[in-house]
């Protein structure tokens, strides 16, 4: 399960790079939540999820998936691939993998988990790893800054909306929760797609065609569901100690798909990520 979530999320960043050559960001993004919304929540009706789920919902939990969806869905990904329009998708992945630094910080005073050496030192040598990826794509002036701001802004959705999921904890099915999280993205990005895009930038592809079947099938309806149910099961500094993974698969599908240039500095901040992954994550004896 960890190592399927790790592709699919890994591996959304080159898909979007290449779909962002011919649909703009909002519009790519809201069409994708509200197909995804839309299939996730048919499933649920499929598998009974709406008769015990969404009749059943309280409006905490409603408001909660709503605020979810701002965050995990409108927030990290529309500003993450507003920015990733003039970044590349590797240095997206790099950025975001940041992640289980601020939310192990985090965990702490939002969440009451308490963290051990271990996690602390992986932690650590983690955020090293990225430094140095983050140092060998800056000093080759590789990349624009404004850029990465805004995903440094998603990276800041993605956080906030991983603590509260586990602060929260809405009591819905699986495809409740993805779906409604979905859709809320979806209709919240659909102004600002209207007011600031157009559909005469939109090229009628084969690649953006299947570049969107992967997205919302693989990554929102796969990836989220994935997300989700290990969220569930491990606190949120180990789940989230995951995204440590993403450099290296990032660099990996940016150079194989995109032919996006490596350095040895990519290369060298790889060792430190995996260790710190597996002080990180790994349990007290």
């Amino acid at each position: 399960m960890i190592a399927l979530f790790c592709i699919l999320w890994s591996s959304a960043f080159a898909a979007a790079k290449m779909a962002l050559e011919d649909c703009p960001p909002l519009i790519l993004l809201t069409l994708r939540f509200l197909a995804a919304g839309l299939l996730m929540m048919i499933m649920a009706a499929a598998t009974g999820g709406l008769k015990g789920g969404l009749r059943h919902i309280g409006w905490r939990d409603f408001g909660c998936l709503l605020v979810l969806g701002l965050c995990n869905n409108a927030l990290y990904l529309g500003l993450s691939w507003i920015g990733m329009t003039t970044v590349s998708s590797a240095f997206t992945a790099v950025l975001i993998s940041t992640n289980p630094l601020l939310t192990g910080l985090l965990a702490g005073p939002v969440l009451g988990e308490r963290l051990g050496w271990r996690q602390y030192v992986g932690l650590c040598l983690g955020l090293a790893g990225v430094a140095l990826v983050l140092r060998s794509r800056f000093t080759g002036m590789h990349e624009d800054p404004h850029g990465a701001l805004l995903v440094a802004g998603g990276l800041l959705g993605l956080v906030a909306g991983t603590l509260l999921y586990k602060r929260m904890a809405p009591k819905t099915t699986i495809w409740v929760t993805t779906g409604v999280q979905a859709l809320a993205g979806g209709v919240m990005l659909l102004p600002f797609a209207m007011h600031y895009e157009s559909l005469q930038h939109v090229h009628l592809t084969a690649s953006l065609f299947w570049n969107m079947v992967y997205i919302i099938v693989g990554v929102s309806i796969g990836g989220y569901a994935l997300w989700i149910t290990i969220l569930k099961r491990q606190s949120a500094t180990s789940a989230s100690a995951l995204h440590f993974l993403m450099p290296p698969l990032g660099l990996l599908f940016g150079w194989l798909i995109l032919r996006e240039p490596v350095s040895w500095l990519d290369m060298a901040g790889i060792v430190p990520i995996g260790f710190g992954i597996w002080l990180a994550t790994r349990r007290a004896a």
